[in-house]
């Protein structure tokens, strides 16, 4: 099955930056519209649904990442981060945490870049 590079990349980047603006509570809008938009960017970016994510290991969730364009692993990374971390902040639960923070560290160590937010998130994970 042949994708475009280029739309894969971009709904990657735009479900990271609607997890971002809701993470801000930036986001506005009606409770079911959100879950709407939420379903529709999780089957569009990962062909499945939160839960069936969330039940397979973070090697597991590593692997899936792995298997992708190497050009594709840092915007999956910060994407996966933002995803956890959004669903334990509304679910406080260890497992959740501990995803976000191997995710929010293997975006910090392939991208190279210094994000003071995500590294006060990993603190915040930390003490989980």
């Amino acid at each position: 099955m042949i994708h475009d590079k280029d739309y894969i990349i971009r709904i990657v980047k735009q479900f990271s930056e609607s997890l971002d603006k809701l993470l801000l509570q930036k986001y506005e809008g009606e409770l079911p519209e959100q879950q709407r938009i939420f379903d529709t960017n999780m089957n569009d970016t990962f062909k499945m649904d939160f839960k069936t994510l969330s039940s397979k290991t973070t090697d597991e969730i590593v692997q899936l990442i792995n298997e992708k364009d190497s050009s594709h692993h840092i915007p999956y990374f910060e994407l996966l981060g933002h995803l956890f971390y959004s669903k334990y902040k509304d679910n406080p639960n260890p497992d959740l945490a501990k995803k976000a923070q191997v995710f929010y560290e293997n975006y910090l160590q392939k991208s190279g870049i210094f994000s003071m937010p995500i590294v006060s998130r990993i603190g915040e994970l930390k003490k989980v």
